[in-house]
């Protein structure tokens, strides 16, 4: 049995993997990140917050239009990567920071904007996460949350939550469009906007970046030979196990 917490793993899971983060191009691209350049550009906040920043791209994605952006991760090695790739694109005010997403070593009302970008569904908690957000976003201030979601079908949520718990044991759990509006509103977010968009993942890239092991490999692709035709489609299930997901991009702001 293993003795690590859950921060532990997230961070033995991708800090061998933070260069990889960075270079992903499901992560280093997509019309959400043009979406948040666009709502910083509009905004020009001073301070901007990016939580679970893994690979940096949201960072990157506002950092032109901020004064300042810290990229706020459990893994000193994806924060070192996002540092290296910041100066690489000459994005000086690109400053790290260590630790939890439950726990925001900052002041309150300290931001004027918060980012996060497929990194919530890895929260221990995802309702103090966003708790801690609003904490530290000034009234007003805009958020921006963008994570996979989970169909509302429970078949296809038992589905999806085992396979991505095959892949990678640092999962908590993907959330639904429902459950998203319900922890936004308990945290005192008032939702402006939700673009909801579909993402493909393809299965080999997807399970070496976090080098998902041969035996958890052999039982993903025993899942995929069993799915039923309807949830198969649902996943746009192709021959060589890559698959289509749901994603949402919400805006909203500090309610006062």
């Amino acid at each position: 049995m293993s003795a690590d917490t859950h921060q532990s793993l997230v961070t033995h899971q991708f800090s061998p993997a933070a260069a990889a983060y960075v270079t992903s191009p499901v992560h280093a691209t997509g019309e959400d990140l043009t979406q948040i350049a666009m709502s910083m550009r509009d905004a020009k906040p001073a301070r901007v917050l990016d939580m679970g920043c893994g690979g940096g791209h949201a960072s990157f994605a506002a950092a032109p239009y901020a004064g300042e952006v810290i990229a706020y991760d459990l893994s000193a090695d994806m924060l070192a990567a996002v540092k290296a790739e910041g100066a690489r694109r000459t994005l000086p005010n690109i400053v790290t920071r260590q630790g939890a997403a439950e726990s925001l070593p900052f002041a309150d009302a300290h931001f004027d904007a918060v980012l996060t970008r497929l990194s919530a569904h890895h929260w221990t908690d995802v309702g103090a996460g966003l708790r801690e957000a609003r904490r530290a976003l000034k009234p007003g201030g805009r958020a921006i949350f963008i994570d996979v979601t989970a169909p509302d079908h429970p078949g296809i949520d038992t589905w999806f939550q085992t396979m991505e718990l095959l892949r990678d044991p640092s999962h908590v759990r993907n959330y639904s469009h429902a459950e998203w509006m319900g922890h936004l509103a308990a945290a005192r977010f008032r939702v402006d906007a939700i673009t909801p968009r579909r993402m493909r993942l393809d299965f080999a890239s997807w399970i070496a970046r976090l080098s998902t092991p041969p035996l958890h490999v052999q039982a993903l692709r025993a899942l995929h030979a069993r799915m039923p035709a309807e949830i198969a489609a649902y996943f746009e299930l192709e021959p060589d196990g890559s698959f289509t997901i749901d994603t949402l991009t919400i805006e909203a702001h500090a309610a006062v």
